[in-house]
C-alpha cells in the first residue's frame, strides 16, 4: 500500500484551494509508462483525458478532481497558488489535486509527459485565479462528488481514507 504525502492549502491570491479535501502526493507510485499509467488509472475508476505537460500560469479547476501522472520526465509545480509550496516530481509520481486546487508549472525537462485524468462524470474548466470570483467557486467545489476510488489503488487506496466530505 503507497502512504501519499497528504497537504491541505488555504486560499491564495484568487485561487481558493479545496477547505476540506487535502492534495494527495504519490512518490514512485507508478510506472514510468503513459500506456502502463492510464491501463492502471482505467482499471481503478478514472478517466485518462490528455497527456501533455502543466500550464505555467496559475489555474484551477472547481467542476473536477484532477490526477496529474508523470509518465515521462521531471516538473518542479507550485501548488496552492502563490502562497503555496514547490514540489519536484518525477517520472512514476502521481499528484492527486481536489477540486480548486490551484497548481502552475515552474520548470519541467524537455521530455515531460503527463496523464491528466478525471473521474467518470466531472469536466473540468480551466479557471484562472480571480478575487472576485472566489465565492462561485467556492460553491462549485462543494458539489463536486467524492470520487469512489482511489487512482493509484483503486477502492481501497488512500483517497477513500483520507478524502471525506
Amino acid at each position: 500500500m503507497t502512504v501519499p504525502e497528504a497537504r491541505l492549502f488555504p486560499p491564495s491570491g484568487g485561487v481558493p484551494n479545496n477547505p476540506t479535501l487535502p492534495v494527495l502526493i504519490y512518490r514512485a507510485a507508478l510506472p514510468a509508462n503513459a500506456d502502463e499509467i492510464e491501463r492502471r488509472l482505467i482499471a481503478n475508476g478514472w478517466d485518462c483525458r490528455w497527456r501533455d505537460g502543466v500550464f505555467d500560469f496559475h489555474h484551477f479547476h472547481s467542476t473536477a478532481h484532477e490526477t496529474l501522472a508523470l509518465a515521462r520526465g521531471s516538473a518542479r509545480l507550485l501548488i496552492g497558488g502563490e502562497g503555496g509550496a514547490e514540489l519536484e516530481l518525477a517520472a512514476g509520481d502521481v499528484l492527486l489535486l481536489p477540486a480548486g486546487t490551484g497548481h502552475k508549472r515552474m520548470s519541467a525537462s524537455p521530455d515531460l509527459v503527463i496523464v491528466g485524468a478525471y473521474p467518470p462524470g466531472q469536466d473540468y474548466a480551466i479557471e484562472k485565479p480571480d478575487a472576485a470570483s472566489l465565492g462561485h467557486a467556492r460553491e462549485a467545489i462543494a458539489r463536486v462528488p467524492l470520487p469512489v476510488s482511489d487512482p493509484v489503488e483503486g477502492g481501497q487506496g488512500a483517497l477513500t481514507r483520507l478524502w471525506k466530505g
